[in-house]
């Protein structure tokens, strides 16, 4: 299928189902995996966290040093093998055991790393921006709505199941996933293409710093904030799912209104956005009550709900369509290594300091990021005014 074919309608058909499939049965696994090591096999705060970054370090490697270096015919070949592969991983978390978890953990990390950055350039493949950056917004809310509706359906699960039972329960995600991957359709390349040099444009720069100063907390949060109601309010499993989707529904809101009311200035969004999180970062470091908790997890969400999106708009306006799939790659693959150096970090200082006070210690690195971005909007925009 070329670029100008790639429709609404094939959005709404095709690429918001497997996307929506894909990330909510992901975000299970991020936030329910830590649950269950914790509570079922007595892992400490430091082994969560690099039992976490293992999965992350397998999405590194499938997105960085091989997507990124695939024709499109052999990409298409290994999405539809991962996303097969995805399907039968998914289920057997439920006869993990605290030695096999781990090699679970790698290989769902592995196969997500293929799928995710190629949802991403389709996403991508329309010459007219504003269209192309609707269908992009379109896309993020099919993220979101999975990551609201993931924990709703998780929570009414645990109320009457164990967490092992939950892997299987939502295996008809990963079979959804495995489905539609036959569907998907790869850009056309230009075999005569001169290597991209995607760190040495503003427009990746942009998308690199503004996804990393909201990447670094929501990487704490969704290993950790499970735990940390559960240690800190006593809540039970069904709660400690379901806090995520208050979360998610501001991210949701968020990106309903990007959808309706496309981004024109980035600096004013990000800007708005570097202030929401310290702001949700600082209200959970002084909360003492359930109460607070929920009201800083809503003020994320914002952030949450505009960074992603506007990072992915940077790079659609800095890049040529021929050229995106590599800066995709690249993005999904930075993005995958900051995770993989926040859970391990955040799981020590957790362990050092506590987990409320870590909440705090992430403030000062979002707003160094801030400061960097600045820098790069203006050459970003220059860029954007000569790419179709």
């Amino acid at each position: 299928m070329h670029q100008k074919n790639i429709t609404l309608l094939y959005a709404i058909a095709v690429i918001v189902p497997i996307t929506f499939a894909i990330r909510a049965s992901n975000n299970m696994l991020a936030t329910t995996v830590p649950l269950l090591v914790k509570y079922y096999f007595n892992f400490n705060s430091t082994e969560v966290g690099f039992l976490s970054a293992l999965s992350s370090m397998g999405s590194l490697i499938a997105s960085g040093l091989l997507n990124s270096r695939l024709s499109a015919i052999t990409r298409k070949r290994a999405f539809i093998g991962s996303s097969l592969a995805y399907a039968i991983i998914l289920p057997t978390y439920y006869l993990a055991d605290p030695l096999t978890i781990w090699a679970l953990s790698a290989l769902s990390g592995l196969s997500l790393g293929l799928i995710m950055p190629n949802i991403i350039t389709t996403a991508g493949l329309v010459n007219d921006r504003k269209s192309r950056e609707r269908i992009l917004t379109i896309y993020t809310m099919a993220l979101s709505l999975s990551l609201i509706l993931g924990p709703l359906i998780e929570t009414a699960m645990l109320s009457s199941v164990t967490i092992p039972w939950v892997f299987l329960l939502f295996e008809p995600f990963g079979i959804i996933v495995a489905v539609l991957s036959f569907l998907l359709q790869f850009p056309e390349e230009h075999k005569n293409l001169v290597k991209v040099s995607v760190y040495h444009n503003p427009g990746f720069r942009v998308a690199i710093y503004n996804n990393t100063a909201y990447s670094i907390p929501f990487a704490f949060i969704v290993v950790f904030a499970g735990i940390y109601a559960r240690t800190q309010f006593d809540v039970s499993f069904a709660v400690a799912t379901g806090l995520y989707s208050l979360f998610y529904t501001t991210s949701f809101i968020s990106r309903l209104i990007l959808s309706i009311r496309p981004v024109e200035r980035i600096g004013v969004v990000t800007a708005m956005s570097i202030l929401l999180t310290a702001m949700g970062l600082l209200i959970a470091t002084l909360t003492k009550d359930l109460l607070l908790f929920i009201i800083s997890l809503l003020i994320l969400g914002v952030p949450h709900g505009l960074t992603y999106p506007v990072s992915l708009i940077s790079i659609s306006r800095s890049f040529r369509l021929e050229e995106r799939n590599i800066a995709n790659s690249q993005f999904y693959a930075f993005m995958t290594m900051v995770t993989i150096a926040v859970m391990p970090l955040t799981g020590l200082l957790a362990q050092a300091v506590g987990l409320k006070n870590v909440f705090a210690l992430l403030i000062p690195s979002v707003l160094f990021l801030f400061a960097l971005m600045r820098r790069d909007i203006k050459s970003m925009e220059k860029i954007a005014s000569n790419v179709s």
